[in-house]
């Protein structure tokens, strides 16, 4: 969602809460989506909620419930369409018409085909619906669920650590921390959003990572650890390979690699899974098949630098995680985008801007082409 929020209609203000409010589910109701909601009578919030934890009461119910008697007659705000269906819950969209909601206000619409209908019914109903209110802050909000809805694979985000001249460490080979303090925690709360974490072989060598969560939000399943290792170079020594037993760890290797290599890392508990090589390393669409088919829905790749720039260069990146610290490394350093631009999108649009401490985070989806009447400057 955008920080850069400007003057609101009404309508905004309260959708703008509800989205707020579903954020709050981060990392604890995947693979639901995150839902926050608003109820509003007379011009006063009489009750909220949000979807705080999966299996437990959708966000609707929530704010139903915290209003009470309030909720008849008031208007309802909620950033996905109400669900009209019997899951862990029953449907949200009953609930709303037995609370005698008049008026519901959707930023966007359902996009998972099992849980949809729920605008339609209530109009039935005699509710009055509107649906498109912050509607791409709403997409932007949750999009791992529209990204295994509308392109049927995981959703893949792109997070880099760099410098302000794009280099990702000092030298190649090199253990260079970046960022600090409280970009560091906001690293780990990503990790805790995302069903794996993801790094080449050049990380696993350079820095020996753990890629493990730990922030202030835990996850409600820890996440995959993933590396994407063409040739099973990972050491069976490697903080990875020795704590595979504590939290899974897979790595993709290329069908040709000798099964001694697999060998002695499956014998630490790691998974090997292999697939096609591509130019220049492995066939990356046929990774996110696989984590997709293992039914993870969302990936966080941390890098490096081939890594990440191969993913753009193949168009499989969903969203840039850029964490830009106020430092110059120069040559030799190791650059964060290398090689063409391939099939990666040519335009980003900036979803949201983030100061923390000295860091600053740039979060960006990619985006339409810029109008050519655009004024340059």
């Amino acid at each position: 969602m955008s920080d850069g929020r400007g003057e609101l209609s009404v309508d905004e203000r309260y959708m703008r809460r509800a989205l707020d409010l579903a954020e709050r589910g981060w990392g604890r109701v995947a693979p639901n989506p995150m839902v926050g909601a608003v109820v509003v009578r007379d011009g006063r919030v009489v009750g909220e909620g949000y979807h705080a934890e999966f299996g437990g009461p959708h966000a609707e119910v929530a704010a139903l419930r915290a209003a009470g008697a309030d909720a008849a007659g008031a208007t309802l705000y909620v950033n996905l369409e109400p669900c009209h269906h019997t899951g862990k819950t029953g449907p949200c969209s009953q609930e709303i018409v037995q609370a005698g909601v008049a008026r519901v206000v959707c930023a966007q619409a359902e996009t998972n085909p099992g849980a949809r209908g729920g605008g339609v019914w209530l109009q039935e109903q005699g509710v009055e619906v509107e649906l498109g209110v912050l509607q791409r802050e709403a997409r932007d909000l949750n999009a791992v669920h529209e990204t295994m809805f509308e392109r049927r694979r995981p959703f893949l985000a792109l997070k880099y650590a760099l410098s302000l001249d794009g280099r990702l460490s000092e030298r190649p080979g090199a253990a260079t921390r970046v960022t600090s303090g409280p970009a560091i925690q906001e690293a780990h709360r990503l990790r805790a959003g995302h069903d794996a974490v993801m790094v080449g072989i050049g990380t696993v060598l350079a820095d020996d990572p753990q890629l493990t969560v730990r922030g202030s939000v835990q996850p409600r399943v820890p996440p995959l650890r993933v590396v994407v290792d063409s040739n099973l170079r990972t050491p069976r020594t490697s903080r990875l390979a020795e704590t595979a037993s504590d939290a899974g760890v897979q790595v993709f290797a290329a069908d040709d690699v000798p099964d001694e290599r697999a060998a002695v890392l499956e014998a630490r508990g790691v998974t090997v899974t292999r697939v096609g090589r591509a130019p220049g390393g492995l066939d990356l669409g046929a990774v996110l098949a696989s984590l997709g088919d293992a039914g993870i829905r969302s990936t966080l790749c941390e890098g490096g630098g081939r890594l990440g720039s191969a993913f753009l260069a193949a168009g499989l990146v969903d969203r840039l995680y850029l964490f830009i610290a106020p430092r110059i490394f120069g040559e030799p350093g190791v650059r964060g985008f290398q090689g063409d631009r391939g099939a990666a999108p040519g335009q980003w649009r900036t979803i949201r801007v983030r100061q923390l401490g000295s860091t600053t985070l740039l979060v960006m989806g990619p985006g339409d082409e810029p109008d050519p009447e655009d004024e340059h400057v």
